[in-house]
């Protein structure tokens, strides 16, 4: 009987026979077995490869988190650390577990797994394969269709004018393919996941193709937004009957009248051209004012343009007596007064510039006290206001708006006979003379007098308290204003003079002892 000698941890030797070395052959052939069987099974089930961490639930497998023993300590990876309790009470000590037997090999898994791939492919539903489908077919339409953005983004058009859905690129792309290739046989073609080759050599043809197309059909006139609004506005109005279109409400307001004051200018002029037809442009309201001066009330220059080219009258009068002009003048709406001289220059028509209102007032006499009023009112501030300074910024292009247009400066009013040089002087409005007085016909006006007699010298002698007095005088002086003119009263402006330290430098001014300041 031969025997072996084995060394414990403790390094004791141990005699063991030859029937206990093949028992203990035959338990490791068992066990190595029965671990092949259980790697084998796994493998089958999940048709991979194990890795180290599925490894190590096998009996005789080391953790990978499991630190290494030293030599002489017993390991869990040995068979000592699995083995049932015979084999410890036998006092055998089991050698390093070393690895596993494998049945089947890679190659083998690999093969079995793509096996199962295409079983698990053909039993697919039809909803999931339909989803596959129609990936791959927008998968196919983005390689197609971005070459025919690209294209028509080349030819000029914007970016918003290439955006397009996907239907209509799929129409446009099959109308200019060949004849045999029509969207259906596209859209079968992607679905049946042929490779694209016919993309790749149509589409140099398309982007050759659009321009061509593009330039065959008829260009479209531009429209303007304003135009799209008439067309919106006239299809809104198209069951009005004439009847509807003058009726009138309690205070006697129009649809038009009431269309122009809320600046509804597209509405108005859809309105004003169905009013045309029936001859009731210039009806109006319960304070006689037609739609036009309703208009200028509310500073509504564009609307005012177009009621203007419609053929609406710049003359007509309200209850007051006022023309567009005069509220223009009053109000200091400079740009809806530039709008009607560029429309009457352009029509034609006559504008009569020297009507008098109730006040016996011309448009030119009633921009010129409202310019006095804003002058004084600034006066009376500590600080500038910019409201004022704005209005009289507005009042100031009235004047000389109208002045453009042929307004007479020597014009008297109706009931004192002042001309409107004499209105700046009452007020030492300096901004206003200085430009009265560069007018070509200054000089036939400089010593005018009104039904008092007083000339515009007079009047600035006898302002009193006021800053700008002193040089108002010595304007008028230099342009030719007369010292020595008496009015009804036997008066010369020197005698109109109030005392003080100011009054006593006007006086020396228009005697003549003080020279008039040079420009």
């Amino acid at each position: 009987m031969t025997s072996r000698t084995f060394k414990y941890p403790s390094g004791a030797p141990v005699r063991h026979s030859e029937q206990q070395q093949q028992q203990k052959k035959r338990r490791k052939k068992m066990i190595i077995d029965r671990v092949s069987d259980g790697f084998s099974v796994l493998l089958d089930r999940d048709a991979d490869l194990i890795s180290p961490v599925q490894l190590w639930g096998f009996p005789g497998c080391r953790s990978p988190t499991e630190p290494l023993l030293s030599p002489g300590e017993p390991s869990s990876d040995s068979e000592y650390s699995w083995s049932d309790a015979s084999v410890e009470a036998e006092g055998t000590h089991r050698s390093r577990y070393q690895g596993v037997r494998v049945k089947n090999t890679v190659k083998e898994l690999i093969m079995r797994r793509k096996h199962l791939h295409t079983q698990v492919q053909q039993q697919l539903p039809a909803d999931e394969e339909c989803a596959v489908l129609q990936g791959r077919k927008r998968e196919a339409e983005s390689v197609c269709f971005s070459a025919v953005k690209r294209a028509r983004a080349a030819d000029g058009h914007t970016p918003m004018e290439c955006v397009f859905s996907d239907c209509d690129l799929l129409e446009d792309l099959g109308a200019l393919l060949a004849p045999s290739l029509s969207v259906g046989s596209v859209m079968e073609s992607v679905c049946a996941d042929a490779p694209p080759l016919y993309m790749q050599n149509t589409l140099p043809a398309v982007q050759n193709t659009l321009p061509a197309v593009q330039n065959t059909l008829p260009a479209a006139p531009p429209v303007s937004f304003f135009q799209w609004q008439i067309q919106q506005e006239d299809e809104k109005l198209s069951a009005l009957s004439p009847a509807e279109l003058m009726s009138r409400d309690e205070d006697g307001d129009t649809f038009l009248h009431i269309a122009v004051a809320q600046g509804r200018r597209a509405l108005a002029f859809v309105l004003a051209s169905r009013m045309v037809e029936l001859g009731v442009l210039d009806l109006k309201e319960h304070n006689q004012q037609s739609a036009l001066q309703v208009c200028v009330a509310a500073d509504q220059h564009l609307i005012a343009q177009d009621l203007l080219s419609l053929g609406a009258d710049p003359n007509t009068l309200d209850r007051w007596g006022r023309s567009p002009l005069h509220v223009c003048a009053e109000k200091g709406h400079s740009a809806t007064m530039q709008a009607i001289q560029r429309c009457v220059q352009q029509s034609g028509r006559s504008l009569n510039l020297e009507l008098v209102n109730y006040e016996g007032l011309t448009p030119l006499h009633t921009a010129v006290l409202a310019h006095n009023a804003v002058l004084q009112e600034l006066s009376g501030h500590v600080t500038q206001c910019l409201v004022l300074l704005q209005k009289r910024k507005k009042l100031a292009e009235c004047i000389a708006t109208l002045l453009q247009m042929g307004a007479a400066l020597g014009t008297r009013d109706s009931k004192s006979g002042r001309t409107a040089l004499h209105m700046a002087a009452e007020q030492a409005n300096v901004e206003l003379l200085r430009l009265f007085l560069d007018q070509p016909d200054c000089c036939s006006i400089i010593n005018a007098r009104a039904f008092s007699g007083n000339t515009a010298l007079h009047m600035a002698s006898a302002l009193q308290g006021r800053d700008a007095q002193l040089e108002a005088v010595r304007l008028l002086l230099r342009r030719g204003g007369d010292p020595s003119a008496r009015n009804l009263e036997n008066e010369q402006p020197a005698q109109l003079v109030n005392e003080g330290p100011l009054g006593d430098q006007v006086r020396r001014v228009l005697k003549g002892k003080s020279a008039p300041l040079r420009p």
